[in-house]
């Protein structure tokens, strides 16, 4: 029993984004399929997916990142492994291409859940994550806006469960600011035997509800993942008139979705073989 689904952001994305977000999603999604079709764990599959996307300019996270207002590309990312409560994760890193296997790395190779900043960007390149510069991690920011975080839940055969989330962050915001996206609970979160979560849109109101916790929470009281997507998403409008998106899997297979913007490109099968795929 397999289950995944991955988002491109929750947001408006202009016609021209539209279409290559999807096929982003698309590639990234049958990578990670692969991956869970062949026995891989759930970690893998999401790591998979999210290295997928943060090759694609169309996509805020990684090569699409967009500027701060010093005009640097600096990311966030977390990676969540269901079956222990380990994570890992970055915040304000810089000069990477993948911040996600860097946060998997953090999680698998130190004592500490997250390294943030200057000293993220210096793990990485100590770890042997090669210098990729501004120049090309903001390739494609020019572009009209969308909103672009990328991220990935799945259930492998094992039974475990993870999740992941990854962002090049929101264009014009002030150098060192930190979203939702690599904070445990709101980016974020998984549990075997519960589910998994990875949220998307405006950080400041999504962390005020610690969006993904919420849906777990929802989950865990017996909600399917669809009903739990739902009622966080409703929770987020009611307390905070945020706008985001979260995909949610659960411990049976089923897969979830919700967003109250007009896109989040998205594609999932869950383990009944009943799929998700649109904008």
């Amino acid at each position: 029993m397999t289950a995944l689904i991955i988002h491109g952001g929750a947001g408006t994305f202009p016609e021209v984004r539209q279409q290559p977000a999807l096929s982003a999603c698309r590639e990234a999604f049958a990578r990670a399929w692969t991956l869970l079709a062949e026995g891989g764990s759930a970690v893998d599959a999401v790591e998979a997916a999210v290295c997928v996307m943060e090759d694609a300019p169309v996509l805020d996270a990684g090569h699409g990142s967009y500027p701060d207002t010093a005009g640097r590309a600096r990311m966030d990312a977390i990676i969540v492994d269901g079956a222990t409560l380990g994570f890992g994760a970055v915040a304000c890193i810089g000069h990477v291409g993948h911040p996600i296997s860097v946060a998997r790395r953090v999680w698998e190779a130190t004592d500490h859940c997250m390294l943030v900043g200057d000293d993220a960007t210096a793990f990485a390149h100590d770890q042997g994550f090669g210098y990729v510069s501004d120049e090309e991690l903001l390739r494609g920011s020019e572009e009209p806006a969308g909103q672009g975080t990328v991220g990935a839940v799945a259930l492998d055969a094992a039974g475990h469960i993870a999740a992941a989330t990854s962002t090049g962050g929101m264009r014009g915001r002030m150098p060192g600011r930190v979203g939702d996206s690599p904070l445990i609970g709101c980016g974020a979160i998984a549990e075997d035997g519960v589910g998994a979560v990875s949220a998307t849109g405006h950080g400041e109101p999504m962390m005020k509800v610690m969006i993904s916790r919420t849906a777990l929470d929802q989950m865990r009281a017996g909600l399917s993942a669809e009903e739990a997507a739902s009622c966080a998403i409703a929770h987020l409008k009611a307390k905070t008139r945020g706008e985001g998106g979260i995909i949610c899997v659960d411990a049976s297979g089923r897969i979830g979705y919700a967003h109250n913007t007009k896109h989040m490109p998205r594609i999932g099968q869950a383990a009944d073989g009943s799929t998700a795929d649109g904008l």
